[in-house]
């Protein structure tokens, strides 16, 4: 289902969205390159100590690169769900009229059910849905209220299923943030960690880079298109096999 959000969501006019709370990121040295004065390598402290933690809550767009976060030290639902329905209110309320491609009906929604050996039961009436929203499967996020709260927006979510992460490609977006904001540095609270993830989200906003689906399956999909056969000596392939000349016998 999720393989299907990222790589036909888009065409059936829905926009698909990925969530994540990454972290949490200790006030501490991080490791990475640094440039250091010829003689004066880093050096690490040789207290350890206890400066706080931060989180960062993330919404990101695959389709346009862009990203949303917010700065936390703590994640319980009292802060997660209100930043989630803020966010989501903010993003319906930039979204175009709905387009000719979305399925008004019922069946739009039970559509992202099939093959789901616990699948969500659906109130008995629906909006349109807009949006598909890629989350991790935290208690949290399979709260009464803020599922509902989901469906009566026309959001539909889609959860990873155990050990299966790499299927949010906000876990990409979280990489990028976090190997710019803190490789090499020495932050000494959380509040300078957030203040560095929002500095990054901001730059990289604006000029964002897209994310395209590539996982294995698309990737064997493609294999199969493209039909491609392998040369010995390289890593060289041709659409189609090579035969033998006419009238030239291969040699024993």
């Amino acid at each position: 289902m999720i393989e299907d959000a990222d790589t036909v969501g888009q065409s059936l006019g829905l926009e698909v969205w990925c969530e994540d709370e990454a972290g949490p990121f200790q006030a501490i040295p991080q490791p990475g390159a640094s440039w250091q004065p010829e003689g004066s390598p880093a050096r690490q402290p040789h207290e350890y100590i206890r400066n706080g933690t931060a989180k960062i809550l993330t919404l990101f767009h695959p389709a346009d690169g862009r990203v949303r976060i917010q700065g936390t030290t703590t994640c319980p639902n009292t802060v997660l769900h209100p930043w989630l329905e803020r966010e989501r209110t903010a993003i319906l309320a930039a979204l175009p009229p709905l387009l000719p491609t979305v399925d008004p009906s019922r069946a739009a929604w039970e559509r992202w059910l099939r093959g789901l050996q616990q699948p969500i039961t659906l109130p008995a009436v629906l909006p349109p849905l807009r949006v598909l929203l890629v989350l991790d499967n935290l208690a949290g996020h399979k709260s009464v209220a803020l599922v509902l709260w989901l469906f009566a927006h026309g959001i539909m979510p889609l959860y990873t299923p155990v050990s299966g992460s790499w299927l949010n490609m906000a876990e990409s977006i979280r990489r990028v943030l976090k190997s710019r904001a803190l490789a090499g540095q020495d932050p000494t609270s959380p509040s300078e960690i957030i203040q560095w993830f929002e500095e990054v989200a901001a730059h990289w906003n604006a000029n964002p880079t897209p994310f395209v689906w590539g996982g294995k399956r698309a990737a064997r999909r493609k294999r199969q298109r493209d039909r491609s056969h392998r040369l010995g000596g390289s890593g060289a392939t041709t659409r189609r096999p090579l035969r033998s000349p006419k009238g030239h016998a291969r040699p024993k």
